[in-house]
């Protein structure tokens, strides 16, 4: 497969005519407790999704070379064929999972994928609302072509997750039969993943499978009706702000910061991380060295 077809590329129709359908059955029979739609809202995911295809293409220059050199040095391949393509596509989920699961887990990788979550809103345009800086996601990939997969074949695996992904943003779709609900991402499991309850809070990572959420300890089930968005809301239509918020959030963090311990902590912690304070002795007692001074005595 030496040139895949673009699967984004010729997805656009279908993509347009279900947000349609979408839109038309949401006035039609309305949920008063449904997120629903908003038009600021809307048009900023668009607007997200189409700024996405541009830097896209940017970081996919040295992205490409890297795959390229680490294919042309392995002394594997896989070659494409009836049989293979589903394993590398179930292999392409898999390193999915964890690339999902790391930039929910990593501040400096979570203020990539963040833009994806940051509408209160759940709608097949929210699908659209893709981060600008998506530079963080290649080294997840790079087992694969390290065992022989070649860099177009894993593109064209990675498009038709991302593809697939798109009908998941919906709350027109109830629950699908329990087979397919135990195997497959679908749309209950997806409004769980984008929820902002405690209970909710990164779950559900799988693209197409849900099988790697069963199997690793974070799968959620619907129970409660999601609520969409961040724990803090950003509160902003403007696309610059929504891709650069957090990176933005980061650089201050950093800059108030007491030590390398914290400025660390607040770059590679997890979004929420905040340094332990210090416990102050028990009267009477003498307190206990630090780490440094241990280390220095």
């Amino acid at each position: 497969m030496p040139n895949p077809p673009d699967v984004v590329l010729w997805s656009i129709p279908a993509f347009v005519l279900l947000t349609v359908v979408e839109v038309i059955s949401v006035r039609i029979h309305p949920d008063e407790d449904a997120a629903g739609y908003d038009t600021k809202d809307a048009v900023t995911s668009v607007g997200m999704g189409l700024g996405s295809v541009v830097f896209d293409f940017l970081w996919k220059i040295p992205i490409v070379a890297i795959y390229t050199a680490l294919y042309e040095l392995t002394p594997l391949r896989v070659p494409v064929l009836w049989w293979t393509l589903p394993l590398i596509l179930l292999g392409q989920d898999f390193s999915y999972y964890w690339s999902h699961r790391g930039h929910h887990v990593v501040r400096v990788l979570w203020a990539c994928h963040v833009v994806h979550h940051s509408s209160e809103k759940f709608n097949l345009t929210t699908a659209l609302r893709q981060p600008w800086t998506t530079l963080t996601v290649w080294p997840f990939y790079v087992p694969l072509v390290a065992l022989g997969v070649h860099p177009a074949v894993l593109a064209f695996c990675s498009s038709a997750n991302l593809v697939n992904q798109f009908w998941i943003h919906t709350e027109r779709i109830g629950t699908l039969p329990r087979y397919v609900e135990f195997v497959f991402n679908t749309p209950s499991h997806h409004r769980v993943h984008h929820a902002s309850q405690g209970g909710y809070l990164d779950r559900n990572f799988g693209g197409i499978f849900i099988l790697w959420d069963r199997l690793f300890g974070s799968f959620a089930s619907e129970v409660d009706r999601p609520v969409y968005g961040l724990t803090k809301n950003i509160n902003t239509f403007n696309p610059i702000k929504v891709a650069t918020h957090e990176y933005v959030a980061i650089v201050k963090d950093v800059k108030a910061a007491n030590s390398w311990r914290e400025r660390t902590g607040r770059v590679f912690g997890g979004p929420g991380w905040h340094p332990t304070p210090a416990t102050p002795p028990t009267p009477g007692t003498v307190a206990p060295a630090s780490a440094e001074e241990s280390t220095a005595a």
